[in-house]
């Protein structure tokens, strides 16, 4: 391997443009691949699971239900961060990446044979649980590595930005093509897709890891982690060393995440069992609306993303998240109309402060930690927000619409969402067209004002 590290420091200009293309192609496809497998899950579990896997709960306690096995993904994406960040530290950004995307996808491809509570009772829900967790342990690994490969080989420091947004292009790509899988196999005859056709997406998850890892395999590591190597400044347990130097930094990470990701997982899970049982609307508009907004995401997060490398990375985000947290307000008026095309349009604006905030989000979260620390930094800090936002998202907007019995209470909840990450936002350091390639020990001096990015 370290002949293999070095010669990534030693690559001609145009081989090294070559390895970036190459890098970020393969980190924005494995990241699509693992968000289908993600959001195939997430959107099979508002639509078909509470019938099969609780049927004799009623529907709004079956949801929940559901919605609890879906959680526990997001409980173990930190868990797949502390292991796959003190690897992808350890080892490098490429092996650990592979190793994810096999995680993911295989665990995905398992979940279409697991049988139903009809065939094997409550073992079925169990099944999926141990299932939901792999794949959370998976996506957790997944994020920071994708970042790191695409940014540590950008090759100027004035366009990180939109080279760190290319892996998050794969949310809504993976959104898009989980959604016209399920649309595509819910137009077999209704009785068919709930006893077998909703298993279909799940099966064709092999091929796209098939593919991914295709592609993962040819790639060089990063220059700066080849040069972490050379220099011999691996750390023995980055996690632990992060955890001890940065923990504002991962703390700030996750709160900021608030904004971004509660409202996300709103307006694309719970807006199924939301639009169905209080809308009455059907769900091919639900899953349209969602592929809409998902093809709109496909431009405005790189182009945020670029945006942030003019304004500034936290100046972008913290206009990002203001806007999410007064959107909930709009989202659900323009819901409550129950005309399709408001119910349409709200669905596809919901996810532009989103973009907002995603297209800078990968660079400013990894560039707060120094090199031989940032896939473990970035990693926990990313995705302890899953915990506190991601996860508990969906259970308490079903919560809080089955106590209130009103849509308005979940835009509150998406409204404290924004004050929070509009607060810790604030807070982070900026590094925006700074270099990240040495090592900046002094990691205080990332939040001394003089170092902000104007």
């Amino acid at each position: 391997m370290a002949a293999t590290q070095s010669g990534s420091m030693t690559l001609s200009d145009e081989e090294a443009r070559r390895q970036l293309r190459r890098a970020v192609i393969a980190s924005t496809i494995g990241t699509t691949i693992e968000w289908y497998d993600f959001f195939l899950y997430s959107i099979v579990t508002g639509l078909i699971f509470a019938k099969l896997y609780f049927p004799d709960s009623d529907p709004l306690v079956g949801t929940l239900q559901a919605f609890l096995i879906y959680a526990v993904g997001f409980i173990a994406r930190p868990v797949g961060a502390a292991i796959f960040g003190h690897y992808g530290d350890r080892i490098g950004r490429k092996a650990t990446l592979i190793v994810t995307l096999l995680l993911m996808g295989l665990a995905t491809f398992a979940v279409g044979f697991v049988p139903t509570y009809a065939s094997i009772g409550i073992w079925g829900a169990v099944l999926l649980t141990v299932l939901r967790f792999i794949q959370g342990v998976g996506v957790g690994g997944e994020w920071g590595g994708s970042v790191l490969m695409s940014m540590e080989w950008a090759r100027t420091n004035k366009h990180r930005g939109f080279v760190a947004s290319w892996p998050q292009f794969g949310v809504p790509a993976g959104l898009f093509v989980a959604n016209l899988v399920v649309l595509g196999t819910s137009q077999i005859s209704g009785s068919a897709f709930v006893t077998w056709g909703w298993r279909v997406p799940f099966f064709l998850s092999i091929v796209l890891v098939a593919i991914g890892l295709y592609i993962r395999l040819s790639i060089l590591e990063t220059p700066i982690f080849a040069k972490l190597l050379a220099e011999r400044r691996i750390e023995k347990a980055p996690m632990r060393e992060v955890i001890r130097r940065q923990p504002k930094d991962i703390l700030l990470s996750a709160l900021a995440r608030m904004a971004e990701q509660a409202p996300f997982y709103i307006f694309t899970a719970f807006i199924f069992t939301y639009g169905v049982m209080r809308l009455g609307v059907s769900r091919d508009l639900l899953l349209m609306a969602v592929l809409a907004a998902a093809v709109l995401e496909l431009f405005t997060i790189p182009l945020f993303g670029h945006v942030s490398d003019l304004i500034g990375r936290r100046r972008m985000y913290v206009i990002g998240a203001a806007l999410a947290g007064l959107f909930g307000f709009l989202y659900f008026f323009m819901l409550g109309t129950r005309d399709p095309v408001w119910i349409f349009m709200a669905i596809v604006l919901s996810l532009v402060p989103h973009a907002m905030m995603y297209g800078p989000q990968a660079a400013l979260i990894a560039e707060s930690f120094t090199g031989r620390l940032r896939y473990s930094g970035a990693s926990m800090g990313y995705q302890l927000a899953s915990v506190i936002a991601g996860g508990p998202a969906p259970l308490i907007a079903t919560a809080l619409y089955a106590y209130f019995h009103s849509g308005f209470a979940v835009a509150w909840y998406v409204f404290a969402c924004g004050v929070i990450s509009v607060a810790a936002a604030m807070r982070l350091g900026d590094r925006t067209n700074k270099d990240i390639s040495r090592e900046y020990d002094d990691v205080h001096a990332m939040h001394d004002p003089r170092h902000a990015h104007p």
